[in-house]
């Protein structure tokens, strides 16, 4: 069915935006707020990762709606949740046109190259592996651990004479990222998905008994759920900066920090950078200043491999011990927990692992979603957990810990399989990566014109796609564009903060 309004609940089998809104710990009753806007040409695919995108925007916009009208003042607990929500509308176009949204990018006309040649399927003796070579430092350890040159076909030769298996465990064991291609079954198996799926697709606790948060009013023109609300963003790469880039649409004031001897990768960064400050500060010898950030953040944003960030005493625990009323957002590939709960990880190399790359492959060919779907989803989903817990927070008080990690999303995208191969045909890997700015995008239901807009910034004339999060006196747009990376300070804004007093 294409171009039709329906509502929600029920509009599809399998994973959906009722499993979404329950694994956030959502009212139930609130689903009846939410309309979708069905394109069966968007994000065509063998797995239903239309209705899984869909799902995730869904729970993202009804959590900012129940927060934005709570602090409105028309909708107060014990209530029942009625017309005091904000009506929600999900268009398949505009999710389409979103989990694209580097793929749209362009900076003075230029399009971004999204993935470096080294980073792709490769032929080994007895299978694939996926490679991740995006960024220098993982593409010197990649080619350390194979003992070959940057030269494709030396590579290829290299990996040709090892099995799959092997060359998991070398690349992995010197700090590098590979994976051997698995069938969903084989992925089923393993040790690491039984651990993954024991787990719930959101993880939510408490840390603390911190008093209830005090959240202040906001107005409704527009209506911003996070308004005044502080945000340290200490993520990478694409999941965790699309759910720091959504708070800041919803008004939040997002601080995003990177270590000065680790660049981000320009395009990357200017794609999931809107809405946002950017600062650099080396954590071990900017304590002072990265503790004088948390005494006053409402949220933290963790994306980096589990563990690391705890021996620097940032684990959501000593966060909660010196910042009380804190709401610690966490993000891995691969969750952390069991064998691989260490492990570095993308959405690409999660897509081969689990089996995705399998049902979207052809017969001895690896195939690849029409979209970073793990990585964007779950940044939805990151975003909806936070604005949920705050909520929670209203009512209960208590520090609080939100947990997602791809590998979960691809569970729960997994489970809605169906036999039935989707419109569309074979989605084989044609090229190194997944598909580059040249590539024909997935249809949007219409024109993809229709989702995206043009603004300037100090980095030229950017187009981009909007934001898919709407609700009825939303907002429409992020209020400031993306700026060079590292290029601000590292403190907070001048600007009156009236967001919440959390409990101290």
């Amino acid at each position: 069915m294409t171009d039709t309004d329906r509502p929600s609940p029920g509009s599809f089998a399998g994973p959906g935006l009722t499993a979404a809104w329950s694994s956030l710990g959502g009212d139930p009753a609130l689903l009846a707020r939410v309309t979708t806007v069905e394109r069966s040409e968007a994000l065509p695919a063998r797995l239903p990762v239309r209705e899984v995108a869909r799902a995730c925007v869904g729970a993202c916009a009804l959590a900012a709606a129940e927060l934005g009208a709570r602090r409105a003042g028309s909708a107060r607990p014990g209530r029942p949740p009625g017309p005091g929500v904000p009506a929600v509308r999900v268009d398949d176009g505009a999710v389409a046109a979103a989990f694209v949204s580097e793929r749209h990018l362009l900076v003075d006309g230029r399009a971004p190259v999204s993935f470096a040649p080294l980073s792709r399927f490769w032929r080994t003796a007895d299978g694939w592996v996926r490679t991740h070579a995006n960024y220098p430092h993982h593409r010197a350890r990649l080619l350390s651990a194979l003992g070959t040159s940057d030269d494709p076909e030396k590579v290829a030769a290299a990996l040709a004479e090892r099995s799959a298996a092997e060359v998991e465990e070398t690349v992995y064991a010197a700090g590098g990222l590979a994976v051997a291609l698995r069938t969903p079954a084989e992925w089923a198996a393993h040790e690491q998905a039984a651990t993954v799926a024991r787990r719930p697709l959101v993880e939510r606790g408490w840390l603390d008994s911190a008093p209830a948060r005090t959240l202040t009013p906001v107005d409704r023109d527009p209506l911003l759920p996070a308004a005044g609300l502080r945000v340290l963003d200490l993520t990478r790469v694409v999941a965790g900066p699309v759910a720091t880039r959504t708070l800041a649409l919803l008004g939040a004031d997002v601080l995003r920090l990177d270590p000065p001897g680790l660049p981000e990768l320009s395009d990357q960064h200017t794609d999931t950078g809107f809405g946002k400050r950017s600062a650099l500060l080396d954590l071990p010898a900017g304590r002072d200043t990265f503790e004088e950030l948390l005494a006053a953040a409402d949220v933290v944003v963790t994306g980096y491999r589990p563990g690391s960030l705890d021996r620097l005493g940032l684990s959501p625990e000593a966060l909660a011990e010196r910042r009380p009323g804190v709401v610690v957002a966490q993000l891995s590939a691969w969750g952390a927990y069991g064998p691989w709960g260490g492990r570095r990880g993308f959405d690409s190399l999660v897509q081969a692992a689990t089996g995705i790359a399998v049902s979207e492959g052809s017969a001895g060919r690896p195939g690849a979603l029409p979209a970073q779907a793990l990585d964007h989803g779950t940044g939805y989903l990151l975003a909806a957990a936070v604005l949920r817990a705050l909520a929670e927070q209203a009512d209960e008080g208590g520090s609080r810990f939100v947990r997602l990690a791809l590998a979960r999303t691809a569970a729960w995208l997994l489970e809605g399989a169906a036999p039935a191969r989707a419109p569309g045909g074979d989605r084989t890997a044609a090229a190194p990566g997944h598909a580059s700015a040249s590539t024909p995008v997935p249809a949007a239901g219409g024109s993809a014109a229709d989702w995206l807009t043009e603004t300037d910034s100090a980095l030229g004339r950017l187009r981009y796609a909007r934001s898919p999060v709407s609700f009825a006196g939303g907002p429409r747009d992020w209020g400031r564009p993306p700026g060079p990376w590292g290029a601000d300070a590292a403190r907070w804004g001048t600007g009156p903060v009236t967001g919440s007093r959390p409990g101290r």
